[in-house]
């Protein structure tokens, strides 16, 4: 028996007195969900094809398309919803692993929407950062516990290593080779330009990003690939990748369609040929293996270079982050189960790993409580959405937070969930030359620095309805942050008290 595919779920209306037939949409579809029929002179669409990435919708000169869902679904039930069924159909065909992209879709509690921030009023006025100096600059890496002074008695203000950026965010890991060179471009323009920094992530580092390496952090994966010693001294930091938000205890895979040309050669990998990271650091097997690359990192780099260690959320994240803070890594970066990828097994995407709120609270306290957190810079990722979700990152102890779906929806990205596919028809997630051009650094540039200057007016306008001015001054602040429509057990995790406590 030959089971037929399921309706398509999105359908393409097109409205014939508005249509001109300029084929534009036909251009512009990687997916190929566009055709003119000559014969009757109409456009015909394949809605089979589309993935709703509303690029014919952007593009059409008159208003003529529009993407919207079929409606025709299976019947109601609450247990074997629509998708459920779908991937069961997918998967009984294929026998193959389900992919998917971009971060988890389900309906999973978002803590940032239940944290409401606090605000001055009479004892404790607020401050106007129109007016008023406001410090977002933050410094990243290890601080020292007590006051230091020379024999002169004067302050001995030496410090580690430190990443200075700006303003506390810094765009996250996203590979060359996953995304394209026009997008891994905008990021380092608009990083140097704000005065941040952008990680290149585990494909290495394409040689024309060498000269932003002031505001780069190189990654080292499970599968080294791009590493060697230039590029561990290119940047700024070096980020040791032990795991990922979206895929906790698994590996990497970039697809070989994706491994030509320059990604090849910065990636030291066949062209045509998949590019694996393995799912764990095949040298590292416990805290005192991660503390002997951390220390070969430093050595090779001069003891000039914070180094960042980046987990996963998971449930017994306190415990690892208190060994990592012992390895000897300066910064550790957590990243939560929301956070996004360019390609992920769908079953781990949406059920494994915990929410980055509950995870950076959860370290946060730690730390400080064992007496080591100075010991240790923290970066909080995973679905970071607006500068409130940076703010309240920062009262529940984070130092900076990394951004990446943020950034992309920044450069165009309309969150079609097919980056895995390299179709990308907004030339972010894709290396198919003519899809690329359709990103102008230039503009992507601009746009990202646009979104980082918004950010940083409102952080500023934050802290002083906070009657705070500066970053430091709220790191891990607590009570500048209530709960709300939470149990006692989540505020417990978290910290804070309920609103109206």
């Amino acid at each position: 028996m030959q089971i037929r595919d399921f309706y398509p779920e999105f359908e393409v209306e097109r409205s014939d007195s508005r249509c001109t037939r300029c084929r534009l949409c036909e251009a512009q579809c990687a997916n190929g969900v566009h055709r003119y029929d000559a014969q009757r002179r109409v456009m015909l669409a394949d809605d089979s094809k589309c993935v709703n990435c509303q690029r014919c919708v952007s593009v059409c000169p008159t208003r003529a398309l529009k993407i919207v869902e079929s409606g025709c679904t299976l019947r109601k039930n609450a247990n074997w919803d629509g998708d459920t069924v779908r991937e069961i159909y997918k998967q009984s065909a294929s026998g193959g692993v389900l992919l998917s992209s971009m971060g988890n879709p389900k309906p999973m509690p978002i803590y940032w929407d239940k944290l409401l921030l606090n605000a001055s009023q009479v004892t404790n006025p607020s401050i106007d950062p129109l007016r008023e100096p406001m410090e977002t600059r933050v410094f990243l890496g290890k601080k020292p516990s007590v006051i230091r002074r020379d024999a002169q008695g004067r302050l001995d203000c030496t410090l580690p290593p430190q990443l200075e950026l700006s303003m506390p965010v810094l765009f996250s890991a996203m590979s060359y080779g996953s995304i394209s060179y026009n997008a891994h471009a905008s990021l380092a323009r608009a990083a140097r330009e704000v005065g941040i920094c952008y990680n290149a992530g585990e494909g290495g580092l394409h040689e024309d990003f060498y000269p932003y390496g002031a505001n780069t952090v190189v990654q080292v994966a499970s599968g080294r690939f791009g590493v060697h010693k230039d590029y561990l001294n290119a940047g700024a930091a070096v980020e040791i990748k032990m795991g990922q938000g979206a895929k906790p205890g698994i590996g990497g895979h970039l697809p070989g369609a994706k491994i030509v040309g320059d990604v090849s050669r910065t990636r030291m990998v066949p062209e045509g040929s998949d590019a694996i990271s393995p799912a764990p650091h095949h040298d590292i097997y416990s805290i005192e293996d991660l503390r002997q690359l951390v220390y070969s990192i430093k050595e090779v780099t001069g003891y000039q270079k914070p180094v960042i260690v980046k987990v996963a959320a998971v449930h017994n994240i306190a415990a690892i982050a208190s060994g990592i803070a012992r390895s000897g890594a300066d910064i550790i970066a957590i990243d939560g189960f929301r956070g996004g990828t360019g390609a992920a097994p769908t079953r781990i995407r949406d059920n494994v790993g915990i929410p980055i709120e509950l995870a950076l609270a959860a370290v946060d306290q730690r730390l400080r409580q064992e007496g080591i957190r100075g010991e240790v810079s923290i970066i909080a990722g995973g679905s970071i959405r607006s500068s409130a979700d940076v703010v309240k990152a920062i009262a529940l102890g984070a130092d900076a937070c990394y951004i990446a779906t943020a950034a992309l929806l920044a450069l165009g990205c309309h969150l079609c969930r097919t980056c895995q596919s390299g179709k990308c028809n907004w030339g972010i997630a894709t290396q198919r030359p003519e899809l690329v051009a359709r990103l102008d650094p230039e503009e992507g540039q601009r746009r990202l620095v646009n979104l980082m200057t918004a950010w940083k007016h409102e952080i500023q306008e934050f802290l002083g309805a906070m009657g705070i001015n500066s970053i430091e001054a709220l790191r891990g602040n607590r009570l500048m942050l209530r709960g709300i429509g939470l149990t006692d057990r989540e505020l417990k995790v978290l910290g804070v008290a309920h609103a109206g406590e």
